[in-house]
């Protein structure tokens, strides 16, 4: 059994990413092999039918019954993704005011200037019965 040496080893996510953005890039649900020609050939179908899998059980892509096989969508744009992911890290920890309290002491001024705005959209009541600004959420 040979060991791929650290160089030779792709970044951890960097597969998923590619896949992702196939799916986020296309006008609809794909199947693996249709994902594996917008990826050009550069991983094999069954590597592509395993992250899908593994995007799928992460909740990342949702999908549906296509013949014998299934079609992948994202469920989350770009950026849906990332704030999924900042959420499922908060969660894990159990002392939530430090970690809180850690990211945004490393907020950029802008960012930290950008989140406090942001912050007071989502305290401001919505339109009669409409969501929040920015919050998806119902008063």
């Amino acid at each position: 059994m040979s060991e791929t040496s650290p160089a030779a080893r792709r970044p951890a996510g960097e597969l998923e990413a590619s896949v992702l953005a196939a799916l986020w890039a296309a006008a609809g649900p794909l199947t693996p092999a249709e994902v594996q020609g917008e990826l050009d050939g550069r991983l094999a179908r069954t590597t592509v039918t395993t992250i899908l899998s593994r995007l799928h059980d992460k909740g990342a892509v949702s999908r549906s019954r296509a013949g014998r096989g299934f079609t992948y969508s994202p469920i989350h744009d770009s950026a849906g993704l990332t704030a999924r992911r900042m959420r499922s890290e908060l969660d894990k920890q159990d002392d939530r005011t430090t970690a809180l309290a850690r990211f945004v002491s490393e907020l950029t001024s802008e960012d930290e200037q950008l989140l406090r705005s942001l912050l007071d959209e989502a305290d401001a009541p919505g339109p009669a019965g409409g969501p929040l600004p920015g919050s998806g959420t119902t008063p």
